[in-house]
């Protein structure tokens, strides 16, 4: 994806909600600023879940309980880059794996699905893969979208090719022999 917002200015929510999942959270990342990536939180209200890359949801746990351990994680993340790549090709790198076309709004509330899918190339010739997606949680409060909630590191593509047993366990209905009973 570029950092050409897919959504008219005149579908003004699903605009907004892409400005902040993309554009400002990327901004923010590669210039290791929390305080530009916080203003876009409803931070007495936020969770956030792990998947841990699994699409069983036995497996998920409750990770961010606040906005403070979010914030630790991500800025782990965003420091953990600094000086491996210059953050001109970091911004570019990820505008170009990130991907976020659905976004369900009800009233004053939006599931937005965000998707991550390619290489980070760093400046001594490893990379960095990212291949999951995150649900983001959004609420329209005081004039503007904010990120309430998340279930990320889900994995991309979700699911399998495999064919789930059905879950309910059903047994036939039981047959009587003709003559048997009343």
């Amino acid at each position: 994806m570029s950092d050409v917002n897919p959504f008219p200015a005149t579908d003004e929510a699903r605009h907004a909600i892409w400005e902040m999942l993309v554009r400002r959270d990327i901004n923010a990342y590669v210039a290791r600023d929390w305080d530009a990536h916080f203003r876009d939180f409803a931070p007495d209200n936020f969770f956030g879940i792990d998947a841990g890359f699994s699409d069983n949801p036995d497996s998920w746990r409750v990770t961010y309980t606040d906005i403070g351990r979010y914030r630790e994680a991500w800025l782990s993340g965003a420091r953990d880059l600094e000086g491996r790549i210059p953050d001109a090709d970091l911004r570019r790198a990820i505008f170009a794996l990130t991907h976020l076309r659905d976004i369900d709004i009800m009233g004053n509330f939006a599931l937005a699905r965000k998707k991550f899918d390619g290489a980070i190339r760093l400046s001594d010739g490893d990379s960095i893969t990212l291949r999951w997606q995150t649900q983001y949680f959004c609420r329209h409060a005081a004039g503007r979208w904010r990120i309430v909630g998340f279930l990320g590191y889900l994995p991309n593509p979700m699911g399998s090719a495999r064919r789930m047993p059905d879950p309910v366990e059903r047994t036939p209905e039981a047959m009587q022999a003709p003559g048997s009973g009343p």
